[in-house]
């Protein structure tokens, strides 16, 4: 029987970030960690089907500055990721995020803006017609306000910041396993084992949950209720002979996004509220496309009229129903598995913070760069929401 100081379950962009960032610190030296991943092609995992994209637009102060440390890691990833003179090109476009406001809006708009500068964001707030003098494009006639990210924010090559994290964590000593984890074995104090579906188990010092929509069925299996789901997102690719120049990532008041891809667009939305069920299929609902994200967007860019959907894809959020806000960090009832989960959306774009958070953590038991506290256990067994507002 194997037995590692730390197993993470679950190798996509939180996994692979934790491995790195604890491979990385001189407090873990001659300690020995192992990701187990059930899909090393990461055909399915959220990562590789989200719209790869870093905002520091939140509603919340702890999501503003993880996702301001995720812009530092991706601008210096070049240098930071590099292996052996390979150095991975993430592809970094540092367009923007456009949120638009109408009038029932604008209150919300502003007071996240405050709340934003105040953090240090570089988001200006932009009248109507300030918005239609600089995107002339946009159909400006029912907007009350737009908040633009000026620098910081923007959309990058997922699968190759996933890829460049995990090739540095290999190189600095993490071991990488095909595995399909099915449960853990507790004991008196925390998890003594991780089982895999092969029949055999693990032994480790401590565990990172990291499996994304499967993380509540492994915290289950030691008798600890994660309130996380997956919910499925549709991701549309459509081209328009329409001249869209120097667009930012635009979320519409309705809700529907969309930004540049290649040479076309993607655009998505989330499901009515009443309609967005626990879901593990892939099927892509392209009625979603016709019926809502069409005319949303033919509305706001009256160019996008003749859009015609080239592909589309479908994947899976691991929505923290409770807030959908991060849990992270230990749970009161055992002293040695890691939580990293529902990140409801945020997970590649927060998962340099979040995975040197986890790294303090096992190491040193607190946090040294960013205090997380508040996205720990104790909210959710206190029944006390951190509620983000601004969830695309």
């Amino acid at each position: 029987m194997q037995q590692f100081d730390v197993v993470i379950v679950g190798g996509a962009a939180v996994g692979s970030a934790a491995a790195y960032f604890l491979t990385a610190h001189p407090g873990l030296c001659g300690r020995s960690v192992l990701v187990l991943e059930q899909d090393p092609a990461y055909l399915w995992c959220a990562t590789t089907r989200s719209a790869a994209s870093i905002r520091h637009q939140f509603s919340t102060p702890g999501n503003i500055r993880m996702s301001q440390f995720g812009t530092q890691f991706v601008r210096a990833a070049a240098q930071t990721l590099a292996v052996d003179g390979q150095v991975p090109d993430l592809a970094f476009r540092e367009a923007g995020y456009l949120f638009l406001a109408s009038d029932a809006g604008q209150a919300v708009l502003q007071h996240n803006h405050r709340l934003q500068r105040g953090c240090g964001a570089d988001v200006a707030l932009l009248e109507p017609a300030q918005l239609a003098s600089r995107f002339p494009w946009l159909h400006t006639g029912d907007l009350a306000a737009g908040a633009l990210g000026l620098t910081g924010e923007g959309w990058l090559d997922a699968y190759s910041l996933l890829m460049a994290l995990r090739r540095k964590a290999i190189s600095q000593g993490a071991l990488y396993r095909r595995a399909k984890v099915i449960g853990l074995r507790r004991d008196r104090h925390g998890v003594a084992a991780v089982l895999l579906d092969d029949g055999s188990e693990v032994q480790c010092s401590a565990v990172i949950n990291a499996a994304g929509t499967g993380a509540a069925a492994l915290s289950q299996s030691v008798g600890i209720e994660l309130p996380v789901q997956a919910r499925k997102r549709c991701v549309f690719f459509f081209r328009t002979p329409a001249s869209v120049p120097d667009s930012p990532l635009v979320i519409d008041p309705t809700g529907v996004y969309f930004r540049p891809e290649g040479e076309g667009f993607i655009a998505g939305v989330a499901p009515p509220e009443n309609a967005d069920r626990q879901s593990t299929d892939f099927e892509v609902d392209h009625a979603l496309f016709d019926h809502t994200l069409w005319p949303a967007l033919a509305h706001r860019v009256p160019g996008f009229a003749a859009a015609r959907v080239v592909n589309a894809w479908a994947g899976h959020y691991d929505v923290n129903t409770f807030d959908q806000n991060l849990i992270l960090g230990l749970h009161p009832e055992l002293d040695n598995l890691y939580f990293a989960n529902g990140l409801s959306g945020h997970g590649l774009q927060q998962a340099p913070a979040i995975g040197r958070a986890l790294a303090e953590l096992v190491v040193s038991g607190r946090f040294e760069s960013l205090d997380l506290s508040e996205f720990g256990w104790s909210r959710v067994l206190a029944n006390r929401p951190l509620r983000e507002l601004n969830v695309v």
